[in-house]
């Protein structure tokens, strides 16, 4: 049974900065891509930003690009999405999706592609 666990959320002024982390309790972290998705109020998952299994190669939404900076540390089964440049559009529910293919070859974005989820954890900017 694979457990992924959101942390890091909360209330930030437009401008500033949070680090989100995903705990990731299972044996195949090392091995499968993880990504970032987000809920905004009323409106569908969307993909933010995603890794694959190295953590050399990422992909970002372009929404978030140049802002957001994903990473991993294996060691501690963690990902991480660094959020800097806040603005009131990033405001939603944000959660972590593992992969259920090791070492796919290539990076994936779509929710369908990630089998493991995390319960989430609310982002809120305000003005």
């Amino acid at each position: 049974q694979v457990e992924l666990v959101e942390s890091g959320g909360g209330l930030v002024q437009a401008g500033g900065s949070l680090r989100l982390s995903c705990a990731f309790d299972g044996s195949t972290f090392s091995s499968i891509a993880m990504a970032w998705f987000r809920q905004p109020p009323g409106k569908e998952r969307e993909f933010v930003a995603a890794l694959d299994w190295s953590g050399r190669n990422t992909q970002y939404a372009a929404s978030v690009e140049g802002r957001f900076t994903i990473s991993r540390d294996n060691a501690k089964n963690t990902v991480y999405l660094q959020m800097n440049s806040l603005k009131s559009d990033d405001t939603a529910v944000y959660f972590c999706a593992g992969d259920s293919r090791a070492y796919r070859a290539v990076i994936l974005t779509t929710t369908s592609s990630y089998k493991y989820w995390g319960q989430g954890t609310q982002v809120t900017v305000s003005e």
